[in-house]
């Protein structure tokens, strides 16, 4: 009776082993591979609980969810053969199962290197073409979509495809970094030269433009100031000699009033003159404004 009980739970045991063996269970953000002495059976499987034949079936299980991987600092030689340093990193996830295990052995390691060199291979033909200067004040926007273009397919040979790559740091080698900055310093300072020359030249340009304006203005309003006075002592002289015709003695006597008043008409003046000329006659001959 114990004999019997004892194989009974024996035959159990082997009955849950066997059943176990024989499901697998598919996540939610999990893909499944089955294969069978290296051949691939099946890559399509849905969430859920499937089944397998124990020991013949093997089942390997993958991550369905985006990969980061951050690679260390590159080093690149720019078009003038300038050295820089070049951190990145790439997202990618798998789309093609069954190919991403023929190529990779479903490694997520060696899928990481060798994605990494293609993409080492792109950012070397990009920094290649351009100058230093070119590379540090170009728009990373054009790298990155020059990048993920060219890498896309040889992402697909790998069963996998880029959700991004991104270039996080480029900087120079501690000994080349100095003098390329002197250089770079050396080449703005000349730049600002040439403009402060340039501005000098347009600004003595517009200075001496002005002053040829200025100084014909000037001729204008002098030649205009001029034929003004010239009518106004015309017109003083015709109206001096219309005077003088009618009564000569008025006019003599006004004019005699107006150089006694610019003559000693200021605070201060000196003059030496003998009373007995003509210059005081209307105040010494009262009767001389008559």
């Amino acid at each position: 009776m114990q004999n019997r009980v004892l194989y009974i739970l024996l035959a159990v045991v082997a009955t849950l082993l066997v059943v176990r063996a024989s499901v697998f269970t598919v996540g939610e953000g999990q893909l499944a591979i089955k294969s069978a002495g290296g051949e691939i059976v099946d890559s399509n499987y849905q969430p859920g609980l499937h089944f397998k034949l124990p020991i013949v079936d093997e089942v390997a299980m993958f991550d369905k969810r985006i990969v980061t991987q951050l690679y260390p600092a590159e080093r690149f030689l720019t078009h003038e053969q300038e050295q820089l340093n070049v951190d990145f990193y790439v997202k990618w996830r798998i789309d093609d199962l069954r190919r991403y295990y023929e190529s990779t052995g479903g490694s997520e390691d060696v899928a990481n290197a060798r994605l990494g060199e293609t993409i080492k291979d792109i950012i070397k033909s990009v920094v290649t073409r351009r100058t230093l200067q070119q590379v540090i004040t170009e728009d990373r926007a054009k790298f990155t979509g020059a990048m993920m273009k060219t890498a896309a397919p040889a992402a697909r040979e790998l069963g996998i495809s880029i959700v991004d790559v991104r270039i996080t740091k480029i900087e120079l080698p501690k000994q080349v970094r100095d003098s390329v900055y002197d250089r770079m310093r050396a080449t703005f300072k000349a730049q600002a030269a040439k403009l402060r020359a340039e501005g000098a030249e347009s600004a003595e340009a517009t200075r001496a433009k002005a002053n040829k304006k200025k100084t014909e203005i000037l001729a204008d309003a002098t030649a205009q100031a001029e034929q003004i006075r010239g009518e106004g002592d015309a017109a003083a002289s015709k109206i001096y000699a219309a005077a003088y015709s009618k009564d000569p003695e008025f006019y003599a006597f006004y004019r005699s009033m107006r150089a006694y008043r610019d003559s000693i008409g200021t605070p201060g003046d000196i003059l030496v003159l003998s009373p007995k000329g003509a210059f005081f006659k209307y105040y010494e001959q009262p009767k001389a404004r008559r």
